[in-house]
C-alpha cells in the first residue's frame, strides 16, 4: 500500500526554501525574489505609515476640537423683547436655571454660560482681531486643553484680575505677561448720538497653548460679568456650553439636551462644525487605502514573475520528483511555499519598517524640515502644529491580512502550472 505524506510536509519546506535561495547559475531567481520581496516590504510599510499617519492626525484633530470648544453649544431662538415692540434678542436671561437643567442630565459633564463677541486688540503699534469668551473662573477651569495645555505662562487663579490669551496671538502682539491690551469694539455704549466704540485696557494674566493653530491664534478669555458689561449683555448669556461623557455619540443627548433647555432652545454639536471635515478625511483614507493596495498588489506580481521562471528554470528537477514519487499536489505546494516565503518576509520587514516609521514620526518629520529648510508642516493650513501617529492594531492587522493574502492568490498560478508539467516531456531531452 502507498502511503501519502501529509500535506505541507518538513521535505516540501525543505524544497522550497532550497529553490528560493538558489544562484542563477543553479537556476534560480534570486535577484527577481529579491525585487518581488523588497517591493511587498515597501507596499506594506507605505501602507501602515499611511493608516497610522491617518489614525493620529484624526485623533489630534479630535482631541484639539473637544479639549477647547464644547461638545453642544445651546442657543436661544430669538425671541420678542418685548410683547408688540417687534424687537428680537436670542439673549439668555435664564441662563442660570437652563445651565442647572443641563447639568442634571445624566451622561452631562459641564454646562458653562458664555458671552462672546469680536474685537480688535492692540498692543503698542500692532494689533489683530480676536474673539472673546466670557466665562467664570470655575467653568474656565475645567477646559482640558486651556487649564491644562501643553505649554502655558502665568497663573489662571489671578484669571478675575485680567484676560487669559492664547500664545499665537500674544506672539502675532509681541505681548506678555502683565503686558496691558486694548480691547475696541464696535458696538459700546449707546448714544444720543449713535453707538460709540467702547475700548478697555487689560491685563494678561495667563497665555496657554491648545495646540490648535486658529484658536491660539484668535481666543482670548474674560471674566464673565465683565464680559457681560462689555458687551452690552447685561443680565444674559449668548449660550451654554455642555460637556457630555462621549463626545463621539454626542447626537444621542440631543433629545434630553432639547426638553432640558427649555422652549427655544437650539443645538450645535461638534460634529455639526466640524462634520464635514471629518467626512472628508474618511473618504481620503478609503481612497488612500485602495492606492495603496494597488501598489501592493503591483508588489506582489512580480511573485509570479519569479515563480514561473523558476518553474521554468526547475523544469528537470520537477520531473525528477514526479519519478520519484511525488504528487501533483506536493509539487504544487513547494513552490506555492517558494511564493508564499517572499510574500512572509516581505511583510514582516514591511511591518517593522512602518512601525518603526510610525514610532520615530517626530524625527522623521525634523529630518525632512532639515532637508527642506523648515515649513514642511504648516499649522494654518491644517490646524495642528505638527504630523502625528498613531499605530492601532486593528490598521497593522489590515496591511498584513493584504499583504498575505495578494502574495497567497498570486502564488497559486504558477505552482498549479509545475504541478501540472508532464515529468516524461521534462526529461525527454535530458
Amino acid at each position: 500500500m502507498v502511503r501519502r505524506t501529509p500535506p505541507f510536509s518538513p521535505f516540501e519546506f525543505l524544497i522550497a526554501w532550497r529553490y528560493l535561495r538558489a544562484r542563477r547559475s543553479e537556476g534560480g531567481v534570486s535577484v527577481m525574489t529579491w525585487i518581488s520581496l523588497v517591493g511587498i516590504m515597501l507596499g506594506v510599510a507605505a501602507l501602515i505609515i499611511t493608516l497610522a499617519v491617518r489614525a493620529g492626525f484624526r485623533a489630534e484633530f479630535v482631541d484639539t476640537i473637544l479639549g477647547s470648544n464644547a461638545h453642544v453649544t445651546v442657543y436661544s431662538a430669538p425671541m420678542e423683547v418685548v410683547e408688540g415692540s417687534g424687537v428680537y434678542s436670542n439673549l439668555m436671561r435664564d441662563y442660570d436655571a437652563r445651565a442647572t437643567r443641563l447639568r442634571a442630565v445624566e451622561g452631562v459633564t459641564r454646562a458653562a454660560p458664555l458671552v462672546r463677541g469680536q474685537v480688535m486688540t492692540t498692543f503698542g503699534e500692532r494689533s489683530n482681531v480676536a474673539e472673546v469668551y466670557g466665562i467664570a473662573a470655575p467653568d474656565l477651569a475645567t477646559i482640558p486643553r486651556v487649564a491644562n495645555p501643553a505649554t502655558s505662562l502665568g497663573d489662571l487663579a489671578q484669571f478675575e484680575t485680567g484676560i487669559a490669551m492664547g500664545s499665537g496671538l500674544a506672539r502675532e502682539l509681541g505681548v506678555g505677561l502683565g503686558d496691558k491690551v486694548k480691547l475696541i469694539s464696535p458696538n459700546g455704549a449707546k448714544t444720543a448720538f449713535g453707538t460709540s466704540p467702547r475700548v478697555s485696557v487689560y491685563t494678561v494674566v495667563y497665555i496657554f497653548t491648545a495646540g490648535r493653530w486658529d484658536i491660539d491664534r484668535t481666543r482670548i478669555y474674560m471674566p464673565f460679568a465683565e464680559a457681560q458689561s462689555y458687551f452690552n449683555r447685561e443680565g444674559g448669556a449668548d449660550e451654554i456650553e455642555v460637556d457630555v461623557i462621549d463626545p463621539e455619540k454626542v447626537d444621542d443627548w440631543t433629545p434630553a439636551l432639547m426638553a432640558a433647555g427649555g422652549a427655544g432652545t437650539m443645538l450645535w454639536s461638534w460634529r455639526d462644525a466640524s462634520g464635514s471635515f471629518l467626512r472628508a478625511l474618511d473618504i481620503e483614507d478609503n481612497v488612500m487605502f485602495v492606492i495603496l493596495s494597488v501598489l501592493v498588489l503591483i508588489a506582489a506580481m512580480n511573485i509570479t514573475s519569479g515563480l514561473i521562471m523558476l518553474v521554468k528554470n526547475k523544469g528537470r528537477d520537477i520531473g525528477i520528483l514526479r519519478t520519484m514519487g511525488l504528487t501533483e499536489g506536493s509539487v504544487l505546494r513547494v513552490f506555492f511555499l517558494c511564493g508564499a516565503f517572499t510574500g512572509v518576509i516581505g511583510t514582516a520587514l514591511g511591518v517593522a519598517l512602518g512601525c518603526l516609521f510610525a514610532v520615530y514620526i517626530d524625527q522623521v518629520m525634523s529630518f525632512v524640515n532639515w532637508l527642506n529648510g523648515g515649513g514642511v508642516w504648516d499649522p494654518s493650513i491644517r490646524g495642528i502644529y505638527a504630523l502625528p501617529a498613531k499605530l492601532q492594531m486593528n490598521d497593522v492587522l489590515k496591511a498584513v491580512g493584504l499583504s498575505l493574502g495578494l502574495a497567497f492568490v498570486v502564488t497559486i498560478f504558477p505552482a498549479r502550472r509545475a504541478a501540472r508539467l508532464n515529468p516524461v516531456e521534462a526529461l525527454r531531452y535530458e
